[in-house]
């Protein structure tokens, strides 16, 4: 499997104190790499390293074949594009006139112009200042600026942060046409879990700057907990029962969800439960979600 990023050993430590640790990333070409973690878990730190913004402390980093050092770096990101943080753009020019001086900087020719507003569906603003855009607008410029010189490595943190609704799905949709039409390579970073299981094909977790899991997001669920979900008369007692035989169970709604076991242990279960009197209505099987499994790997809640 060609691979478009690998680390070795990536690390970074600031005063001594890693916050990326040891980090081995495996991103193959064509993928969409959903990047996940905790808030302060290295997801932008590691991500400014594989473009050379920062220098890692230790260990390596490879971009489409090549090592990075100091001599190549440039020519490696040619090849790449990213949305790291805000896109800057000039607000008293228009959103082409942006575009034009990207150009310049990358070396491509203005006629890519016109191609990245079509990607991004901006040909009806590309002609406001770009001061007057929505949030929603500046993001999709910021992307417009990414595309510019066809790269085949796109690197993009939190590129839906601040979006309404709307804003969210366009952006998912975007990325998502990339690696078919384009024939890109994505690697996003995002708190939002549900965009992530919406868009990755491929995923990588964070945690206090070490990488916890990685590999294809059908294999994520392929081998995580399902769960059991319950419906009862009474809800109450329901809880009751399942927390005195040490059944760890959350409501939701109409409905009490525990963690799968086996079938002889849930049937000897579902007996104690009618015989308790909680009025057993349904039960059924649910497939985690990637926020589940997301708690179950970090073993703590947080906020992304």
């Amino acid at each position: 499997m060609a691979l478009a990023v690998k680390t070795n050993n990536l690390t970074k430590s600031y005063n001594g104190t890693p916050c990326v640790n040891n980090v081995d990333l495996r991103i193959p070409e064509g993928s969409i790499y959903g990047f996940l973690g905790p808030n302060g878990a290295g997801k932008s730190t590691t991500m400014k390293m594989i473009l050379g913004l920062i220098k890692c402390s230790g260990g390596s980093v490879e971009v489409l074949g090549q090592t990075m050092n100091d001599k190549n770096r440039l020519e490696i990101l040619r090849n790449t594009g990213s949305l790291i943080e805000s896109p800057s753009y000039y607000a008293h020019l228009t959103g082409r006139e942006n575009l034009k001086i990207v150009c310049l900087l990358k070396g491509v020719a203005d006629k890519e112009i016109d191609e990245v507003l079509h990607i991004v569906r901006m040909e009806k603003q590309q002609d406001k200042k770009a001061g007057h855009y929505s949030l929603g607008m500046k993001q999709r410029l910021g992307l417009a600026a990414a595309l510019l010189g066809r790269p085949r490595l796109l690197l993009l943190d939190e590129p839906t942060n601040g979006l309404d609704p709307a804003g969210i799905q366009e952006m998912r949709e975007l990325i998502c046409s990339l690696p078919g039409k384009y024939g890109m390579t994505v690697m996003v970073s995002s708190h939002l879990l549900s965009e992530i299981d919406q868009m990755a094909t491929h995923t990588g977790i964070i945690d206090r700057g070490e990488l916890i899991f990685q590999d294809s997001l059908a294999h994520l669920y392929e081998h995580s907990r399902k769960q059991i979900r319950l419906r009862t008369i009474d809800k109450k007692a329901a809880f009751r029962y399942l927390t005195e035989q040490k059944i760890s169970c959350r409501l939701e709604g109409d409905f009490l969800t525990f963690r799968d076991m086996p079938d002889d242990r849930l049937a000897h279960l579902m007996e104690g439960l009618a015989a308790a009197g909680t009025g057993l209505l349904r039960i059924q099987d649910q497939q985690q979600t990637l926020e589940d499994i997301f708690l179950d790997l970090t073993g703590r809640k947080v906020s992304l």
